[in-house]
């Protein structure tokens, strides 16, 4: 299986970065190695974006009929299998398969871990023969070891590590990983619409949220703190990685959901500062 892996993903990848780069040492651009990371990830982000644009529109279809599938679990909610029934009949009707959402990301996994895995390796290979290995051909293989910095800051080493070294500012590395990645997480849950007030209308009591939406809630924050404390360990060319990789992610939200959880926010924002 490992075989499989590095010569479907692994492989490619790594001579996909090493394309990138030469043509970037080429141009005479400086940093190469940091600025061959960001266009990879732009091309891989490029080429899933069918996938993620098709998990984007299936998660906003299920936003949309989450009220009506929660008045299906509260009216049937001694009932499993008319439960069951009930919401598969309402996907149906509204044209939703539960498992467009689930596909994409499916397929993605392998993709993400085998670019993960390449910076990992690469970003901190210390022997140009080692890197040389893998390239397919000989214009892609490297005359000297690439330089690792990348505005002054060691890409191959951890923000822990260059923490007594460059001070407290490397701390914006993984806050800026954890910060990106919340504003992503906060753009994919939809605002509630409040509903208008009506005299005579008796108050309906809230019920609790179910497991899912509770589990999406807590996710909005956890994950974000996870990834921006792992980053702290992590090779700062990982974290430019994740940064350029939900940067991009978020701008492709953007287009098809709008601003989703952040539109209360922008909307305070606005009436604040007296924007339009």
């Amino acid at each position: 299986m490992g075989n499989i892996f590095e010569l479907i993903i692994l492989a490619p990848i790594t001579n996909l970065l090493l394309a990138i780069y030469q043509v970037v040492e080429a141009s005479g651009i400086p940093f190469g190695l940091g600025f061959s990371i960001i266009l990879l990830t732009l091309v891989m982000r490029f080429l899933l974006a069918p996938l993620t644009s098709q998990q984007l529109k299936a998660a906003q279809k299920m936003q949309k009929i989450a009220p009506e599938v929660a008045k299906l679990k509260e009216k049937y909610k001694g009932n499993p299998q008319r439960l069951q029934a009930e919401t598969m009949l309402l996907y149906k009707n509204q044209g939703i398969n539960p498992a467009a959402g689930c596909l994409p990301v499916l397929f993605q996994l392998p993709i993400l871990w085998g670019l993960y895995s390449v910076l990992q390796h690469l970003v901190k290979e210390t022997s140009v023969n080692e890197i040389n290995k893998l390239a397919y051909a000989d214009w892609l293989k490297l005359t000297t070891l690439w330089d690792t910095s990348f505005f002054g800051i060691p890409i191959a080493k951890t923000p822990s590590e260059l923490l007594p070294i460059i001070g407290f500012g490397i701390i914006l590395v993984p806050f800026l990983t954890g910060f990106s990645q919340f504003i992503q997480s906060k753009m994919m849950i939809m605002p509630k619409k409040v509903e208008p007030k009506t005299k005579g209308k008796k108050k309906e009591t809230k019920s609790e949220p179910d497991f899912a939406t509770a589990f999406q809630t807590q996710t909005v924050y956890i994950f974000p703190f996870m990834i921006g404390f792992f980053s702290f360990t992590f090779p700062v060319g990982l974290s430019l990685y994740w940064i350029t990789f939900t940067v991009f992610g978020i701008i492709q939200q953007y287009k098809i959901q709008g601003a989703g959880g952040l539109e209360p926010w922008i909307t305070i924002l606005k009436n604040k500062y007296g924007g339009k």
